[in-house]
């Protein structure tokens, strides 16, 4: 078993089509406390309980706690796309995977942050290494937009009729 952090629906398909193909069993957990504002926060979410019936997965979904974010990113808002403020991010959402994957007895978890061609693979595996050893888990480290996998993720959000976002989430990416 797998708990599969989610950021949006669009990137959990090829996720969940690859975890599966390779053996694995997944459970999801959506949690964005940084998606604004929260219209877009209830849309994702919305559409990744949609894709959890279609694809057949059970998921799990955390509070949106928006000022615990501002919080973690207080004195880095000015930090450019990618930079410190992405990582502080990052670590806060699989914190809270490691933190539920232990709930749930679950020995390992990933994300499906790495789809999106804006994002540093490397420093999401640093961080979710981090986080596993602290925790006594096992991070998987899945660089899904490897081999075209942004391109299929697109391909399956059309064939699900799903919502694909413009922005990663937060106030800053935006623009």
């Amino acid at each position: 078993m797998t708990l599969l952090h989610i950021c949006c629906a669009a990137c959990a398909t090829v996720c969940v089509e690859r975890l599966r193909k390779d053996g694995y069993d997944i459970i999801g957990y959506f949690y964005n406390p940084n998606i604004q504002p929260p219209a877009e926060y209830n849309k994702r979410c919305k559409e990744v309980a949609k894709l959890s019936e279609v694809m057949e997965f059970e998921l799990h979904t955390g509070e949106y706690e928006l000022s615990r974010w501002f919080e973690k990113i207080k004195g880095l808002e000015d930090e450019p796309e990618r930079g410190k403020r992405c990582e502080v991010c990052y670590e806060l959402r699989l914190e809270e995977t490691a933190v539920l994957a232990k709930k749930l007895g679950i020995k390992q978890f990933t994300t499906t942050l790495s789809v999106s061609p804006h994002k540093c693979f490397k420093r999401i595996k640093l961080i979710g290494e981090k986080i596993a050893q602290r925790h006594n888990l096992l991070f998987l480290p899945c660089d899904f937009k490897k081999k075209d996998g942004f391109k299929r993720s697109v391909e399956l959000s059309k064939e699900y009729n799903l919502y694909r976002q413009s922005y990663c989430g937060c106030i800053f990416s935006r623009d």
